[in-house]
């Protein structure tokens, strides 16, 4: 068994001993046997499945640590040259104008909040989408900790009408940040089986919508269908996997249509989405925390560009990276290497800053703000 999977179910068993809160609940009686009729999810496995099975069962066979135990050919995550966290806060917009971002009709506007966490103004209407407030991105305090603190802090939101959720790791589903809206007029909207996770966690059930792939809710002037990734899913790892769905969603109103990628490696699910339900006018897209040996599970950043031009979008935002270090690459390589393959493709891309509001009337001047960043 690789030395990384020992160390985690260790650390799992360490945490089961003070704490299970944080792993949620999976769904189970009647609730799982109405969400087994979803034709994601395999039976005889007794887990949801991606278009294309067994892609993740090869994921690590070629790799065994004691061959190179101090990461000397091939980084680890015990040693790495890699400078895989800034020295230095990454530059942020305060004070930002709520009154002014709140103002969206007929347009789009968002804030980057960091990794995948966005804030999104569409048609006078507020939706976070896989918010992570906390100070740390897993089960245990001392693993995978934030870059520095939110640009935005809970207490400073505005009224947030919904929360859109990818899949329940860590890095996209937070526990205290869920508990924060517990008392708010807040809708969730999840994956099948993501809600197992929600009402274990004190959510009641009327504020909270499950989609499957390919199905879809029009909540007054915006509509949200739940699309294929290719991720999977768990918050016990290895342990307990693909008990709820991952989704890719997309978000219209009369006027605008997003796309927002949550987790995924790529494969042909972006053209179907793009020929189905684009072309979108802004696309938010998986382009950190990749390996070539995990590429079945996140983009590559050659796919990034792939899959944009796949699902026909106007401008493409990178996200899943500036906040938390879950790979093994540079902070700083997913924009990099994005921003060299869109301009040789003629992208418009938008890479903005910690806070800043963007308008899709009027989008900022590209900026290659972390070559600033020690």
């Amino acid at each position: 068994m690789p030395a990384l999977v020992v160390f985690f179910m260790l650390i799992i068993g360490v945490f089961m001993l003070s704490s299970c809160e944080q792993f949620g609940a999976n769904p189970s009686g009647a609730y799982l046997s109405d969400i087994e009729a979803s034709p994601n999810y395999d039976a005889q496995e007794a887990q949801f499945v991606n278009e294309e099975t067994n892609v993740l069962s090869g994921i690590g066979d070629d790799i065994n640590f004691w061959d190179d135990p101090f990461g000397r050919d091939t980084p680890n995550f015990l040693f790495n040259s890699n400078q895989t966290s800034p020295n230095t806060l990454m530059p942020e917009v305060q004070n930002t104008d709520m009154l002014d971002f709140l103002n969206s009709e007929s347009t789009v506007k968002f804030i980057w909040l960091g990794h995948s966490s966005i804030l999104l103004s569409i048609d006078g209407k507020t939706v976070l989408i896989d918010p992570v407030f906390s100070k740390n991105a897993a089960p245990v305090s001392f693993m995978i900790k934030r870059f520095q603190p939110p640009v935005i802090t809970l207490d400073k939101m505005p009224k947030v009408d919904y929360i859109l959720i990818s899949h329940d790791h860590y890095d996209h589903l937070d526990m205290e940040t869920v508990k924060y809206f517990n008392e708010k007029q807040t809708t969730f909207i999840l994956p099948l089986g993501v809600g197992s996770h929600l009402r274990r966690w004190g959510i009641d059930q009327s504020k909270i919508i499950e989609l499957d792939w390919w199905s879809n809710v029009d909540l007054g002037d915006l509509s949200f269908t739940g699309t294929p990734a290719k991720h999977f899913s768990g918050r016990l790892g290895l342990l307990s996997p693909m008990k709820t769905l991952w989704s890719s969603w997309v978000i219209k109103s009369s006027a605008n249509s997003i796309y927002f990628s949550g987790d995924s490696g790529y494969d042909t699910h972006y053209k179907k989405i793009g020929d189905r339900l684009g072309p979108f006018d802004v696309i938010f897209m998986d382009s950190g925390q990749y390996n070539e040996r995990w590429r079945a599970m996140h983009n590559m950043p050659h796919e990034v560009i792939k899959g944009f031009k796949d699902l026909g979008g106007r401008y493409l935002v990178p996200v899943h990276w500036g906040m938390f270090n879950i790979s093994l690459h540079n902070w700083f390589d997913p924009p990099a290497e994005v921003t060299a393959r869109s301009r040789d493709s003629e992208i418009q891309l938008i890479t903005p800053r910690l806070g800043e509001i963007v308008s899709l009337e009027n989008p900022p001047l590209f900026d290659e703000w972390w070559t600033t960043v020690d």
